[in-house]
């Protein structure tokens, strides 16, 4: 990390810095002691092995999860971790560790002090985001002390400022303010300009997650997706599915992508392919059981890869008509990220899906999500500071010639899903 900032700030003149954020993975955690040292191993944000303390988390917060909207945790989140950790680490007085995050870690580095976390980073560990408190009965029924969980602030809450040592390693100027921060989705997601109610982003690398911001809570009955609080006293729903670009990579890792593509442009629209690498879908539906199916019959490589394509979009299509009937507003602007919007026309035909002009920001690190949360340090909201600094968006229209035949792979999609008792019926009835 150290020499990372420095490369980052080589030739930047100290003036230039105004604030500093920090965003980090969700869900990756250790144990901290009063002063901040480490006491555990980090578990990161994709290490799954506390499934059974999911059960346990699941059945004592049930009441806290279905008032916050999404029910379900997963072994993956730092809640069923935490237990893990806190069950795992018999030699370590819970009373003296506390929870840490990634991001709060390195923001007490740069502080010299252990740091409050945020409510981004604190809803995978259990936060109730619409009462601003720990939930002292869920730790308490799982045997949690709450001296173990830090302070909560807000996203872009001042924290401390850089200390003489941070800023000697790093090259970060000295009494730079350093505001709390936020998950790399969040991040990624402030970064495309995803901050008007009613906007949503799409983000399509080797999964697809859709992410929009609300001025109210959405609540998904079957647990597929949750709200993170955002900044400005916004919502921010969103979900992940298993499905995305990765099949591409695993079923075309010698292939020539840009000879596929310009066969694919060629083909006549009509197989569908639902891709997924392992069994099993969590969003824009919940099946254990999922696995890829073929719509059709793709015949040479060039078939199949226009099939999967096709496929993808038809998912995200059903993402979106998913959110807009848990009531999420969907008037906003529309962008696209991810690596797939390097290829021009699947991101046409996602917008052809769609129905809808889709925006294509130049950058969309979540750095710039952070450089965006950290300039509100001088009074400017959210908002002001994302339209002065998301620069460079390219748009695609949707082609209406293309509509009627994408509206009935649509159709025989969502009747594919449903026959395989995979989605309900009362989803599969929202059709263009």
């Amino acid at each position: 990390m150290v020499d990372a900032t420095r490369a980052a700030l080589a030739g930047v003149h100290a003036d230039a810095l105004g604030a500093l954020a920090v965003a980090a993975t969700s869900g990756t955690i250790l144990l901290v002691d009063r002063a901040g040292h480490p006491r555990s191993e980090a578990l990161m944000y994709d290490d799954a092995r506390a499934v059974e303390e999911t059960l346990l988390v699941e059945d004592v917060g049930a009441p806290v999860w279905r008032a916050l909207g999404y029910r379900h945790m997963q072994p993956s989140w730092a809640l069923p971790k935490l237990l893990w950790l806190s069950n795992n680490y018999p030699g370590l007085a819970k009373e003296t560790m506390r929870l840490c995050h990634q991001a709060d870690l390195i923001t007490a580095r740069f502080i010299g002090h252990p740091v409050p976390t945020d409510t981004s980073n604190a809803l995978k560990s259990g936060y109730h985001l619409l009462e601003d408190r720990w939930p002292d009965e869920v730790f308490d029924g799982l045997g949690i002390p709450t001296q173990m969980l830090p302070a909560v602030v807000r996203p872009g809450t001042l924290l401390g400022r850089v200390n003489d040592h941070a800023g000697a390693l790093t090259g970060v100027p000295v009494g730079t303010p350093v505001v709390a921060g936020m998950t790399d989705g969040c991040a990624a997601q402030l970064g495309a300009g995803c901050v008007e109610i009613g906007s949503w982003n799409s983000v399509l690398g080797t999964t697809l997650v859709v992410k929009g911001v609300s001025d109210r809570l959405v609540r998904d009955p079957a647990g597929t997706l949750y709200c993170h609080r955002g900044p400005d006293d916004t919502w921010l729903p969103g979900g992940a599915s298993n499905s995305g670009a990765g099949a591409i990579a695993e079923w075309f890792a010698d292939a020539d992508l840009a000879e596929l593509t310009a066969k694919a442009a060629t083909l006549p629209i009509g197989p569908v392919v639902y891709p997924l690498l392992a069994r099993g879908e969590r969003f824009p539906f919940r099946a254990a059981e999922a696995e890829t199916f073929i719509l059709g019959h793709p015949d040479t490589d060039a078939d199949v890869f226009a099939a999967l394509l096709l496929g993808v979009a038809c998912l995200e299509r059903l993402c979106f008509d998913r959110v807009a009937m848990l009531g999420a507003p969907m008037h906003g602007m529309l962008t696209f990220t991810g690596g797939a919007t390097r290829n021009e026309y699947w991101t046409q035909l996602r917008a052809d899906l769609l129905g809808r002009t889709v925006h294509i920001p130049d950058q969309t690190e979540p750095a710039l999500g952070m450089a965006i949360l950290a300039s509100t340090s001088d009074g400017r909201s959210v908002r002001e500071a994302a339209a002065a600094m998301v620069r460079g968006q390219s748009e695609r229209s949707p082609n209406p010639a293309r509509a009627a035949i994408l509206r009935q792979c649509y159709a025989d999609f969502l009747e594919a899903l449903t026959a395989r008792g995979w989605l309900d019926t009362a989803v599969a009835a929202v059709r263009p």
